[in-house]
């Protein structure tokens, strides 16, 4: 995936997958634990992971998240975003996703700049 191979200076690749890979642990409790909260653009169907802090998402974008969970997360995890879908009346677009649109601030406002 992209976010793998996304690496900061004096990193090698296997140091960001593991890096990754904690993300989408830390995310996969804090949904489970209701602390983090899947928003989904209703215009776009672009997703959003409100409260989920940088200091635990590692430089992982909200879409390679998104990806990484429902390839391999736990089944409660994926039916956290499927309320959110739910409530958003739209499923998640991979469209948006792969063009890059996101939010800053936790699904308030969308952009893809």
């Amino acid at each position: 995936m992209p976010c793998d191979t996304y690496t900061r200076p004096n990193q090698t690749i296997t140091e960001r997958k593991q890096e990754v890979l904690n993300a989408v642990k830390a995310l996969e409790k804090a949904l489970i634990s209701n602390r983090v909260k899947p928003v989904i653009d209703r215009t776009t169907g672009a997703i959003a992971f409100q409260y989920f802090a940088e200091s635990n998402r590692n430089g992982v974008r909200d879409s390679c998240l998104y990806r990484r969970i429902m390839a391999t997360g736990s089944a409660l995890a994926k039916a956290k975003i499927a309320q959110a879908e739910m409530l958003a009346g739209r499923t998640v677009n991979r469209a948006a996703l792969a063009a890059g649109i996101h939010s800053h601030d936790g699904g308030n406002t969308w952009g893809s700049h």
